[in-house]
């Protein structure tokens, strides 16, 4: 399976919080292979800048330090997160949801709203 963590799961993962055991199963596991978009750390960036979030982690080594594969933005996705029917209005979400379908990845979150788009989701 090819996972893409939404950004709470990539920040509780760094912090060591826990997932739901199906979820942190499948993280964890060499058969599969996960992904972080340069998206979820962009957000977490935004918010801890704001003062809306505090990271424990510096989260742009995180995909390095636990063999997770970095996920850049290119043209495609973001054409593909504009088309998205406007379901809500989160521009980091709707990226993911764009890269998710265009590169064939479930995305491992803990927010319903991915369950209103074709997409894959495992819950977190």
């Amino acid at each position: 399976m090819r996972l893409l963590l939404d950004t709470h799961v990539l920040i509780w993962w760094a912090g060591r919080k826990r997932v739901v055991p199906a979820a942190a199963d499948a993280i964890r596991s060499p058969e599969n292979e996960v992904f972080v978009s340069v998206a979820s750390v962009w957000e977490a960036e935004i918010k801890a800048a704001s003062g809306k979030l505090k990271l424990t982690a510096e989260l742009a080594a995180e995909p390095a330090e636990h063999g997770f594969s970095p996920l850049d933005i290119n043209a495609r996705h973001a054409v593909a997160a504009a088309r998205l029917p406007q379901h809500h209005n989160d521009p980091f979400d709707r990226m993911l949801i764009a890269q998710a379908q265009l590169e064939g990845l479930t995305i491992v979150t803990r927010d319903p709203v991915f369950d209103r788009y074709s997409v894959a989701v495992l819950r977190a």
